[in-house]
């Protein structure tokens, strides 16, 4: 009788809650066809990692511009972040422009990390002086590591394309030493081909951040806008150099300031002290409910693990980034979705006392019941949004889960719960009022 109402909001609930099956479970994912590898994905406190938070100099930035350098940071950071590999690394600054905070999950080599990020990478190539680079008398070159010692030629890392890790193969020994192999852009190339012609026969010394890379001899003119930079690298070493070099140099001064690394182990206790601690509060939740309000009370139990499943799914698919702050604020956003049955269960008791039926109670109920939950969620929304947009890091994870978890539970509460309610109500366990946790007059 419910479904030849045409009440195909209870198609569109199964429908939905079906997809949310399909994402969270992988099993179910690969049997229908669909994208299999859905996971949740987890925050720095919990997979483990490491938190840096650097210090911005602003001090030659001009006045106004200090969000775009601290901006331009970021970029930087990101790229060379992205290039180690690290999954869904968090970069982000403070309001002020005064901090950036790096957030690495399952980085293991912090000290690796550390140097890639503080580099800045300003390659350059330089000329000899005469008289310290080369020796005139016996015409052999003098490698000075004296940045002072070279002569600009105003070629740097900036008048290049793109860096690229290579194997030399025209050595002669053994064991192929890895090389940086660079391509300049139109100007580089102009810059370059004038470089090697007036420096024929003579080094040219390769600087990064005034350190010395290395300082090959020039045998030929290079016109191609191509070269090789060798420094007896290792390969992790090369693959550094390059990933600096395509990111750019970072357009202000930053210094670390604080780093806290936290373990896998710990992360995986915490949250399995949270999952257990929020299933037995769900429990004890649900158990309170039946025994409350019997029939209502399971039809809300049923509805609660619905919106645990599209919640979950809705973290999976955007994806939401987990923490334990995050695990938080979906558990309370859990409580929200109680609290509003709760309302809705006790305003349907009133109307049955009063000597409605029972379909009559349920809509009156939700009727009834509608501007309370209404004003609590709402508030609980405008809460989130502030913490969002004042807040950095955990705390924005924490109101990103409770904002979605408020909004699927207003979902759960006036939608699910209402469709069960009536699937119940029309059949003959209508007028049995003692399930319902309620006498008629």
């Amino acid at each position: 009788m419910f479904l030849k109402k045409g009440n195909w909001l209870f198609i569109v609930v199964i429908a939905v809650v079906l997809m949310a099956l399909i994402i969270d479970v992988p099993v179910i994912a690969k049997f229908v066809g669909f994208k299999d590898g859905w996971s949740v994905k987890q925050g720095l406190d919990l997979q483990g990692g490491t938190h840096l938070v650097y210090q911005t100099d602003l001090s030659k930035v001009k006045p106004g511009n200090e969000t775009d350098s601290v901006n331009g940071v970021v970029t930087v950071i990101r790229r060379r972040i992205d290039s180690l590999g690290v999954a869904e690394p968090m970069i982000q600054k403070t309001r002020d422009n005064s901090r950036v905070i790096v957030e690495l999950p399952g980085v293991k080599d912090v000290n690796q990390a550390i140097q890639l990020i503080g580099e800045t990478a300003q390659l350059e190539f330089r000329e000899g002086i005469k008289g310290k680079s080369v020796d005139e008398e016996s015409g052999a070159s003098v490698l000075s590591q004296n940045y002072d010692d070279w002569k600009d030629l105003g070629l740097t890392g900036a008048n290049f394309k793109s860096a690229l890790v290579q194997i030399d193969q025209s050595s002669s020994s053994l064991v192929r030493q890895p090389q940086v192999a660079i391509e300049f852009d139109g100007e580089g190339t102009k810059l370059f081909a004038q470089a090697t012609q007036n420096n024929l026969k003579k080094p040219i010394a390769i600087f990064l951040d005034k350190k010395l890379l290395s300082a090959p001899t020039v045998q030929d003119a290079i016109t191609d806008g191509s070269a090789v930079i060798n420094g007896n690298f290792t390969l992790q070493e090369a693959k550094s150099l390059a990933i600096q070099l395509n990111a750019g140099a970072l357009p202000i001064p930053i210094s670390l300031v604080s780093q806290n690394n936290i373990g896998a182990t710990i992360g995986q206790e915490a949250v399995d002290k949270s999952v257990v601690a929020g299933l037995l509060g769900l429990l004890m939740v649900l158990l309170f409910m039946i025994i409350s309000y019997r029939l209502p009370g399971i039809i809300a139990a049923i509805a609660l693990v619905m919106y645990t499943i599209i919640t979950l799914a809705i973290f999976i698919f955007i994806p939401v980034t987990l923490t334990l702050s995050g695990i938080a604020g979906f558990l309370i956003s859990i409580g929200m979705a109680i609290d509003a049955n709760i309302l809705i269960f006790e305003r349907m008791k009133e109307e049955i006392r009063e000597g409605r039926s029972v379909m009559a109670s349920i809509d009156a109920g939700f009727d009834r019941a509608w501007s309370s939950i209404r004003d609590s969620n709402m508030s609980t929304l405008i809460t989130c949004v502030i913490l969002y947009y004042f807040g950095s890091g955990l705390i924005r994870g924490f109101a990103v889960t409770l904002g979605i978890g408020v909004m699927v539970s207003l979902f759960s509460a006036l939608t699910i719960t209402h469709i069960l309610l009536r699937l119940i109500a029309s059949t003959s366990l209508a007028n049995k009022f003692s399930l319902w946790g309620a006498k008629a007059k």
